[in-house]
C-alpha cells in the first residue's frame, strides 16, 4: 500500500497573481439542522479561507438565524434562501452535502435502532434529490447524507469521508478499493491510519491524534475537501485534504496536546498551505 508524500501537495492549484473574483472557486455548502447548527459552519470557514466565494444553504430555517447572527463577525460567506439552493449549485465548483444533517431527530430516536425517523428521510430526500438533479458536479459527501445515502446515488468520481461506522452502513464488509472500484468515487476512510481509494488508486495517510474526535473536525476536513476539489483532481483533493488535516493537529499537539478545538484546527489549517 502507497503512503502520503508531501510532494503531492506541490500539484494543488495555486491561485494566480493575475486571477479575479470567481477564478480560484467557488463552493456551495448543504448542511444544518435543529439539532446541530455548528457543524457546516466548521465547513464553511475552512472552506471560506482557500476559495473565493462560499454559498451556505440548510433545509433549517434556525440555522439561517444562527448564521445571520454569526456571519459578520466570524464567516465569509453568502447565505442562500433554501429555495434558491439550485441555483447556486449550478454556479459553484464544488458541493459538499452533509454536513449537521440529520439521520434522528434525537438520541433516544437513534437508540432505538430504527433506519430513519422524519427528519432522516428529510435527510435522504435532499440528498438524493440533489445528487440525481446535478450528477455533473464535482460532489463531498459527508456525515447525515452519508448516513441516509444508497450507494447508487454516487455522482461519477465524487468524494465520500466516512468514518467507520459510517463506511459500515454503505459498502458493509466490501474493502475500501473494491467500494471505490464498483462505484466510481473516492473514499476517505477516516481512522488513525486514514485510507484514500479511488477507483485506480489507493494511499494510507498517516498522522494525527486523539484531538482529532472531538466534535467539529470532521466538518473541518470536509470543508478543506470540497474547497480543494474546486480546482484539483478528486484523488488529489481527498488526500491532501486528510493529510493536512493530520498534520495540522499534530501541530497543535506539539504545543497545546490534545486541547485543541475544531476552531483551533481550522486557523491553523492556512499556515500548513501557505509553507507548502
Amino acid at each position: 500500500m502507497d503512503v502520503f508524500d508531501t510532494g503531492f501537495l506541490k500539484k494543488l492549484y495555486i491561485p494566480s497573481p493575475n486571477s479575479s473574483k470567481g477564478q480560484n472557486g467557488r463552493v456551495t455548502i448543504i448542511g444544518g439542522s435543529k439539532l446541530f447548527h455548528g457543524a457546516p459552519l466548521f465547513a464553511l470557514t475552512t472552506a471560506s479561507r482557500i476559495v473565493d466565494m462560499v454559498f451556505f444553504a440548510s433545509p433549517e430555517p434556525s440555522v439561517g438565524a444562527v448564521a445571520d447572527q454569526v456571519k459578520s463577525k466570524l464567516f465569509s460567506f453568502i447565505w442562500v434562501p433554501w429555495e434558491e439552493t439550485e441555483d447556486y449549485i449550478r454556479k459553484s465548483d464544488a458541493v459538499l452535502i452533509g454536513s449537521g444533517m440529520m439521520r434522528y431527530k434525537s438520541e433516544e430516536e437513534k437508540t432505538k435502532g430504527e433506519r430513519l425517523d422524519n427528519e432522516g428521510t428529510k435527510t435522504k430526500n435532499i440528498t438524493e434529490d440533489f445528487l440525481k438533479k446535478f450528477p455533473e458536479k464535482k460532489w463531498v459527501i459527508d456525515a447525515g447524507s452519508l448516513q441516509v445515502l444508497d450507494p447508487i446515488w454516487i455522482p461519477n468520481m465524487a468524494i465520500l469521508t466516512p468514518n467507520k461506522r459510517e463506511y459500515k452502513m454503505l459498502f458493509g464488509e466490501l474493502n475500501p478499493e473494491k467500494a471505490a472500484e464498483k462505484y466510481n468515487c473516492v473514499i476517505v476512510l477516516k481512522d488513525q491510519l486514514a485510507r484514500v481509494c479511488s477507483p485506480n488508486n489507493c494511499i494510507d495517510v498517516a498522522g494525527g491524534n486523539a484531538g482529532l474526535t472531538k466534535g467539529g473536525t470532521g466538518d473541518v476536513q470536509a470543508g478543506l475537501t470540497v474547497a480543494l476539489l474546486t480546482k484539483n483532481d478528486p484523488f488529489l483533493a481527498a488526500s491532501s485534504a486528510a493529510f493536512i488535516v493530520k498534520e495540522a493537529a499534530d501541530k497543535l499537539y506539539e504545543k497545546v496536546g490534545t486541547f485543541y478545538s475544531a476552531d483551533d484546527l481550522a486557523r491553523k489549517i492556512p499556515e500548513l498551505l501557505k509553507q507548502d
